[in-house]
């Protein structure tokens, strides 16, 4: 005959038994569930947050905006202040073999053109990144800049147009400018007039977010 007390302690036994199998599964199903797709940021100190802390710059607003909205994606923010077209394509195949990106968004140039390097270069080492993405099946989103009008308009209209045959040529998504929202408006940039600031970061998520969300689907 059972006493109560066995009675209790068989119950007992089975519960943590059920409760040890839920947790058994969870884990399994953890361990089967498909990894996270990765945008790959390379960029400049425009995506790098100069002048802010990392979390209130573009880049971190949209890892945010994905873990809300689309949790089977991650970013990983490749950019560095300072960086120029040749920077960015000499790290580029270790950042495309270690990160295994779906998109990449390229958002480089500036550098280039304040520093006066040739044109002919960025666009070389902007095409070689864009056809090394594409050589994994990476999807790329080609971020373009604009130079300041002291530059003259044949320059910033070369410059421009860079860009936009880039992106046709290689048959990439593209958005012209990226500080286009706040272009005009000077109070959206840092003492420098160069950087935008924390203010301005939304705006910008905003405008990368309506070429790249379409590439998400």
């Amino acid at each position: 005959m059972q006493t109560k007390t066995g009675r209790h302690k068989g119950r007992t036994a089975g519960l943590a038994l059920g409760l040890l199998l839920i947790a058994a599964l969870a884990l399994a199903a953890q361990a089967f569930a498909a990894p996270a797709r990765t945008v790959l940021v390379m960029g400049d100190s425009l995506s790098a947050a100069y002048g802010l802390s990392v979390e209130q710059g573009w880049v971190a607003l949209l890892a945010k905006r994905l873990s809300e909205t689309r949790p089977g994606w991650r970013v990983v923010n490749a950019s560095v202040s300072g960086e120029t077209t040749g920077g960015g394509r000499a790290r580029f195949a270790h950042a495309l073999e270690e990160h295994a990106p779906a998109i990449v968004i390229l958002e480089l140039g500036a550098n280039d053109a304040l520093r006066g390097l040739p044109m002919e270069q960025a666009q070389a080492n902007l095409q070689a990144m864009i056809e090394a993405a594409r050589a994994r099946g990476t999807r790329v989103l080609l971020a373009g800049i604009e130079v300041p009008p002291n530059y003259g308009p044949d320059y910033a209209d070369a410059f421009r147009a860079m860009y936009a045959r880039l992106a046709q040529a290689k048959g990439v998504a593209f958005l012209p400018f990226l500080l286009e929202p706040i272009a005009t408006d000077l109070s959206q940039f840092q003492s420098d007039t160069i950087h935008p600031t924390a203010e301005a970061q939304p705006a910008l998520l905003d405008h990368v977010w309506r070429t790249l969300a379409p590439m998400l689907e």
